[in-house]
């Protein structure tokens, strides 16, 4: 197990029982209680749980975020996802993050990657996303700079739509941009259901020098109604499960790169 692997399990355990003992951690995870003490006191440094004797608690500040966002702490795929994404992003790098179940799985990800020691004090990792659930998640983890676009909030995806949400684009650029969608086809690109997202994605896809797609396996060969982006503009397909094959061959083919997590 990997120290991002263990830390994820040890966050997911937490947030489960509220309360981990360094021994029963340690039994869970299959490490040494001296491994434990260190990652807890590198994650309460992150303000990502809170030290006690012998122990740590799950963080005091909750969020009230839609059950469905809740239930993705446990999807099994969108974590191997996430991991397989967070692989991917270079220490110090300007990630854009569109909003949505699976990206919001990649922020926690690359948390857990990002070096609270940066030389010169520089944050680990600079985010830019128009999703409010990933903005105040992360609003509170100093390895991480949080850059959050204006814009009004749609309630089913919890983004930020609309010129306020796209005007910022005019002004930054992007080391990578990590989009979730509804939808991914060699013919039509990525896409997603509502117009007012995909204008914001589209833009930040623009500013990027790189984009990743993340979907599951079932979003792979299938369109959505608002076009994001075309094939040719994609860098890398990360994707799991039951993918059809010759749909990845056809990126493979067009110069994506497929990722299987």
């Amino acid at each position: 197990m990997t120290r991002h692997e263990r830390w994820n399990t040890l966050l997911e355990l937490l947030a489960d029982a509220g309360r981990l003992s360094v021994e029963e951690a340690a039994a869970r995870t299959a490490v040494s209680p001296a491994t434990i003490r260190r990652d807890f006191d590198a994650l309460a440094e992150q303000q990502m749980l809170t030290r006690t004797r012998g122990g740590a608690v799950a963080q005091s500040v909750s969020y009230d975020l839609p059950l469905r966002y809740k239930n993705a702490r446990h999807g099994t795929e969108r974590q191997r996802l996430a991991a397989a994404v967070a692989e991917l992003v270079r220490p110090g790098s300007i990630v854009g993050l569109n909003g949505g179940t699976t990206t919001s799985e990649v922020a926690r990800a690359l948390v857990t990657r990002a070096d609270p020691h940066a030389e010169g004090g520089a944050p680990g990792i600079t985010i830019v996303t128009n999703a409010l659930n990933i903005g105040s998640e992360l609003a509170v983890r100093p390895q991480v700079r949080i850059v959050l676009t204006g814009g009004v909030p749609r309630p089913q995806s919890y983004e930020l739509t609309g010129p306020l949400a796209t005007g910022i684009f005019d002004h930054i650029t992007l080391d990578v941009a990590v989009l979730g969608v509804n939808g991914i086809a060699v013919e039509y690109g990525a896409t997603c259901h509502d117009e007012g997202e995909a204008d914001v994605n589209r833009r930040m896809a623009d500013r990027a020098d790189r984009i990743v797609v993340v979907a599951g396996g079932a979003k792979v060969g299938r369109r959505a109604f608002a076009t994001i982006c075309d094939t040719d503009r994609i860098d890398v397909l990360v994707t799991g499960g039951p993918a059809p094959e010759d749909e990845l061959a056809a990126f493979a083919e067009a110069g994506v790169r497929i990722v299987r997590a």
